[in-house]
C-alpha cells in the first residue's frame, strides 16, 4: 500500500463518518469528515507531512511559510514543516487565529510569519472555502504573497473552484470521492 493509499484509508476509518450532519458551513450532509482524528495521531501527522512537503515540491510551489486558519489547519503545516526540515528548503509553520489576541501584541497571525512570505495555506477539508479565504485575507493583510492552497480534502463541494475564482491554485491531498470509495455501500 502506498502512503496516499495508507492517507485515504486512515480518513476513511477514522475520520469520516455517514448519517446526517449540519457542516462548518452551515450546509447539511450525508458525509462528515472529522479531520483532527487523522492530522492528530502519530500515523497521520507522518503522513500528512511527508506527503504535504512532497506536493509542494512537485507543484513547485517555492514557499517558506505554511498555515492557516486555527484548528484544523495547525497539526498539517507542524507536520509539513517538521517533514521540511531536513530538506534543502525548510519552511516555516504558522497559525492565523480565528480573532486577533485582545493582549500583548495583539497578533492575528502567531508563529514565524515574515512580511514578504511566500505561503502555502493550508485547509483541513475544504467544504465552501471561507476557511481557507479567511486565511488569505489574513496573510495577505500582512504582507503574505500566497502561492497557493494545499487542502487535506476536498469535499468537491464547489469549495476549491471559490478559491481558484480568485486566482489562488488548490492542490488537495486527497478528495471525498477517495474516502467514500473506502467506505463500501451505504447500510440500508
Amino acid at each position: 500500500m502506498t502512503d496516499q493509499e495508507r492517507l485515504v484509508t486512515l480518513l476513511a476509518t477514522r475520520s469520516a463518518k455517514r448519517g446526517q450532519f449540519v457542516l462548518a458551513s452551515g450546509r447539511s450532509s450525508t458525509l462528515y469528515i472529522d479531520a483532527r482524528l487523522t492530522t492528530m495521531s502519530p500515523e497521520g501527522l507522518s503522513l500528512i507531512g511527508s506527503l504535504g512537503l512532497a506536493l509542494l515540491e512537485e507543484r513547485r510551489w517555492d514557499v517558506d511559510s505554511i498555515g492557516g486558519l486555527t484548528l484544523g489547519a495547525d497539526p498539517i503545516a507542524y507536520a509539513i514543516s517538521y517533514a521540511s526540515a531536513c530538506s534543502p528548503r525548510p519552511r516555516r509553520a504558522f497559525t492565523v487565529r480565528k480573532e486577533a489576541k485582545k493582549h500583548g501584541t495583539s497578533k492575528l497571525i502567531e508563529g514565524p510569519f515574515a512580511s514578504g512570505d511566500r505561503v502555502a495555506i493550508v485547509e483541513d477539508v475544504i467544504t465552501t472555502g471561507a476557511s481557507a479565504l479567511r486565511a488569505i485575507d489574513a496573510v495577505q493583510a500582512e504582507g503574505g504573497k500566497i502561492v497557493g492552497v494545499l487542502a487535506l480534502v476536498d469535499r468537491e463541494e464547489g469549495g476549491r473552484e471559490t478559491i481558484e475564482a480568485r486566482g489562488i491554485p488548490v492542490a488537495p491531498l486527497v478528495r471525498a470521492h477517495d474516502i467514500v470509495a473506502r467506505l463500501g455501500p451505504v447500510s440500508p
